[in-house]
């Protein structure tokens, strides 16, 4: 409320200045009109809807939109002494920002990136580019066990919990994705009220919580699992056995965020720290888990079920394929989290440390599936950093089907990487359950920027796929995707990496892979 305070004294003595200049003496002007001119910026800023920064920091958030303006000079200056450590770069943030506002993204005198540079990648043109689609692609979303199959867009939007978002955050994407057309998943935080309002498509995350659907000592409810994945926004059911950013640890809310709202959401105590175990109680065993996605499907009355993960042993990926064909069960998705996935509660050292990059990550589950006869069955999904059309096209020629995003979806709600998430002071209202600070995200103004930058993404995808000769997901592969080794000497993805064939592994598995195929164990996630 200190903002309301500041902006109501500002008031109160351009008033007074303006009473003395008439009262008293002109000389007082020298005073009021400044004083007004202030005064008058602090309730404006208060009111628009645009900018969440000024709505929380009026008058002086200014100065934040002054630097902005300065931009590119301050940024050579950075660059020029290493000082840059953000975690996102800048051109990344520039592309969101701007298709969120519906800006064209276009920068004036190049690309600044160093195209001599060992392991730079580009995607091939063509000679003979064709047109580029008047309407996206869609993925069926849905194995032979699944009775209410889902069309995925492209991009989506990636796990966010309620609780780790304001609910106007959570309002504005479940709203632009309503707008938009493509899905929302909700994190391992639940479902809320803010998820179902907008009416937008729903994956609904299960994680070692079980949070909205959790038993009193922290088991898994079938019940309430199934009378909330019937709501007719739940279209998918996602289980969480690891996510990017920390692999093997469950997810931490710390106890200032959990106001009674959460509490109820999640199933726990109002103002202690939620801490997810780093397993899952309802199987032990790769066969336990197929056997338990069945049982998810089973409840949901046929929707498609599937699981997320950040791989990081291919033994343990292969024990999974095993149960799958032994048990004749498979999941109807399966995303893979790369380890440069973000989140504003993982140790350091887990972030920086555990599980494959995403590149590795996706071509190893792609070329499992695919080796053990599984892959027209189960769809794949990618998130860790994707961001622009570019980031979509290179995850579908590596093996992925679609796409997620987080990040980028939190700078078009309004994200400027003040990296205060774990504080609950976030400036824009983003990553806070202050509704005192969340106020200042407008819903309605941030919504149509996530449905703006997700539709100016996914066709500007479309357009790199038409200049490069390929007219749908379908017909992309490893050979678009190229990497400079050495000055004069490129190689493609087909190249850098083993494919498999159809059913290879089951036939005779190759033998960079043969070791890996026969330590895997479906009844073991050892390996």
């Amino acid at each position: 409320m200190t903002r309301f305070a500041t902006v109501g004294l500002l008031t109160a003595c351009a008033v007074g200045g303006v009473l003395l200049a008439l009262l008293v003496s002109p000389w007082w002007w020298l005073a009021a009109g400044p004083l007004a001119a202030v005064a008058l910026t602090g309730v404006y800023d208060l009111v628009q809807p645009w900018h969440s920064v000024l709505r929380n920091y009026p008058v002086l958030g200014h100065m934040r939109f002054l630097m902005e303006a300065l931009r590119p000079e301050l940024q050579q200056y950075f660059v020029e002494r290493n000082y840059d450590g953000r975690p996102y770069d800048r051109d990344t943030r520039s592309i969101v920002y701007e298709r969120a506002k519906g800006v064209a993204a276009e920068e004036p005198f190049g690309s600044e990136r160093d195209m001599d540079d060992r392991g730079y990648e580009f995607l091939v043109p063509s000679m003979a580019p064709v047109e580029v689609r008047d309407e996206p692609p869609r993925v069926r979303i849905g194995g032979p066990d699944c009775a209410e199959p889902y069309d995925m867009a492209l991009l989506n939007v990636s796990a966010m919990s309620f609780g780790s978002l304001s609910a106007n955050a959570i309002l504005a994407l479940n709203t632009g994705a309503a707008g938009g057309g493509f899905a929302h998943d909700t994190g391992e935080g639940g479902l809320s009220e803010y998820h179902l309002r907008p009416g937008g498509d729903l994956i609904w995350e299960i994680g070692t919580g079980y949070f909205g659907c959790r038993t009193r000592d922290g088991g898994f409810d079938a019940g309430q699992f199934a009378e909330k994945a019937a709501h007719p926004a739940v279209r998918a059911v996602s289980l969480k056995l690891s996510q990017g950013a920390k692999p093997g640890i469950g997810g931490v809310l710390p106890g200032g965020k959990v106001n009674p709202e959460i509490a109820s959401v999640r199933g726990v105590p109002q103002g202690e720290t939620v801490i997810s175990p780093p397993y899952h109680r309802v199987f032990s065993t790769p066969r336990e888990l197929v056997r338990f996605l069945a049982r998810m499907r089973e409840l949901t009355h046929g929707k498609p079920v599937g699981f997320k993960l950040c791989p990081g042993s291919r033994p343990q990926f292969l024990a999974v394929c095993k149960a799958m064909d032994a048990e004749g069960i498979t999941p109807d998705f399966i995303v893979v989290d790369g380890a440069e996935g973000g989140t504003g509660a993982a140790p350091l050292e887990f972030a920086d440390h555990l599980g494959m990059p995403l590149t590795e990550g996706l071509i190893t589950v792609h070329n499992a599936l695919v080796g053990s006869g599984l892959r027209d069955r189960v769809r794949v999904g990618a998130s860790g950093k994707v961001a622009t059309g570019t980031d979509i096209v290179k995850r579908l020629a590596m093996g992925a089907d679609y796409t997620n995003a987080a990040r980028a979806m939190m700078f078009a709600a309004g994200c400027i990487q003040a990296q205060r998430c774990h504080t609950n002071r976030c400036p824009t209202g983003v990553t806070t359950t202050d509704p005192h600070r969340a106020r200042a995200l407008d819903v309605e103004d941030k919504s149509a920027r996530v449905t703006r930058y997700q539709r100016a993404t996914v066709h500007s995808a479309l357009q790199i796929m038409a200049a490069m000769g390929v007219r749908d997901p379908s017909e992309l592969g490893p050979h678009h995707l190229r990497r400079r080794e050495d000055h004069g000497r490129f190689r493609s993805y087909a190249e850098l990496y083993d494919w498999l064939s159809p059913g290879e592994l089951l036939a005779a598995p190759p033998p960079g892979w043969a070791a890996d195929w026969r330590t895997a164990d479906p009844d073991s996630f050892t390996g």
